[in-house]
């Protein structure tokens, strides 16, 4: 009865067009009325206690720093070296785009962000060359949910703080996973544009190439202060965040001189809406995990695939199945902060490494950015685009298919996170 009353006020409240984290409020009440412990003060302390998290705290800052790489040009500057590197191959700008998202990735963690600025900079051009709008959009579309694999990642933040994992392992296990995506889209995008007749850029010259490298070094140096940074342990995820929103702003002002202080205040006051949806997700989502704690709704869970325990692969697969269809009909944190607390006493209990699960988790929420009828990354694209909805679906079908192959690989093959994840800690 419990999961009824929970999944039936989740489901109602967001058809009827309730934003989620208020749908996830009405979820507390309704448990709480069930569970007979409304109490407004328990409540609102758990709405507060969801938010007081030092872990959190990189949030903001990660948001801040993908702000001002938009608007101090260090967005611009990634963009144009792999054009330069790549651009006059057959299908380049296809390159340029999976290049340019997971260097992007690298910078600020936001799916959504990275994609709008890919497609902004690069639809254009590939219309204006010929590439087939749909294809191209989705390309740009799925490059873009490299982000939340490739540190610094915010839904790796997000799954750490509900979970208790290392947010610094989950990110250097991203790490490997992330460059491996870009990879297999290249390798997809490489057959379809074989057999497209698309127009080539004269290659670049040496000395074009190296001032586009030095051009972009500020830019290309700050994933490597924060990969090091972890990796010699000289800084927590949170205060690589603090370090990456410094960086992100001298490089703006001083080096590239493409933001001006006047501009800073809206720069501030995007980073600040952002920041207050995710983190207002996060408290609402504390008040409905300790309801499930205290409904037992784990254990429930635990008992119903208690069968599949002895068998850990088979057990993934089932979970996996089961974020995918949830994916397609939630945003991708919303199902992080409702899901972690129900599946991790089942994921530890059947022995599954849990930054190895996180990994595949968030790969599987992102790809729930780009299924419709939800996909925040497939509006996003179809609004840059304009493209009608449809059609912006179907030239992500390639690109969809090959994410969850790529998906059930790391679920039969765990080494392939596990072992480079060895290497780096």
């Amino acid at each position: 009865m419990t999961v009824v009353i929970f999944l039936s006020v989740l489901l109602i409240s967001i058809l009827i067009g309730i934003p989620v984290a208020f749908a996830l409020l009405l979820c507390g009440v309704a448990l709480m009325l069930h569970l007979d412990l409304f109490d407004p003060q328990i409540m609102a302390q758990q709405l507060v206690s969801g938010a007081d998290s030092f872990s959190l705290l990189a949030i903001p800052f990660f948001v801040l720093a993908g702000e001002l790489m938009n608007q101090g040009g260090l967005s611009k500057r990634i963009i144009d070296l792999p054009m330069k590197l790549v651009g006059h191959k057959r299908g380049g700008l296809g390159f340029v785009a999976i290049l340019a998202a997971m260097i992007m990735a690298s910078l600020s963690g936001s799916a959504v962000a990275d994609t709008a600025a890919v497609a902004a900079m690069l639809l254009p051009m590939m219309k204006t060359t010929g590439y087939p709008v749909d294809r191209s959009a989705g390309l740009i579309g799925t490059a873009g949910i490299i982000a939340p694999i490739i540190p610094p990642s915010i839904p790796f933040i997000i799954f750490g703080v509900a979970s208790g994992v290392s947010i610094t392992k989950l990110f250097l296990a991203g790490i490997f996973p992330g460059i491996l995506m870009g990879v297999c889209l290249a390798i997809v995008w490489w057959f379809q544009a074989k057999k497209l007749d698309l127009m080539t850029f004269s290659k670049a010259s040496k000395e074009e190439l190296c001032i586009s490298f030095k051009n972009s070094i500020w830019a290309l140096l700050l994933p490597v202060i924060i990969i090091g940074g972890f990796r010699s342990g000289m800084f927590t995820p949170t205060e690589a965040g603090a370090v990456a929103a410094f960086y992100a702003l001298v490089v703006s002002i001083f080096v590239y001189k493409e933001l001006k202080w006047s501009q800073l205040y809206g720069v501030l006051l995007a980073a600040a809406k952002t920041t207050a949806v995710v983190m207002f997700l996060v408290a609402a989502a504390q008040v409905t995990g300790w309801l499930i704690t205290i409904a037992e709704l784990p254990q429930m869970m635990t008992e119903l695939l208690e069968p599949l325990l002895d068998s850990p692969t088979t057990l993934l697969i089932v979970i996996m199945l089961l974020v995918f269809v949830i994916g397609m009909v939630m945003d991708l944190t919303p199902t992080v902060l409702i899901l972690t607390p129900v599946l991790m006493p089942l994921v530890e209990e059947a022995g599954i490494d849990p930054v190895y699960f996180g990994v595949l988790f968030i790969l599987n929420t992102s790809i729930g950015l780009i299924t419709p009828p939800v996909g925040n990354v497939l509006n996003v694209i179809t609004g840059v685009s304009k493209l009608p909805f449809d059609q912006a679906a179907k030239g992500i079908l390639p690109y969809l298919f090959m994410m969850i192959a790529l998906l059930f690989t790391f679920v039969f093959i765990p080494d392939l996170i596990l072992v480079p994840l060895s290497w780096m800690s």
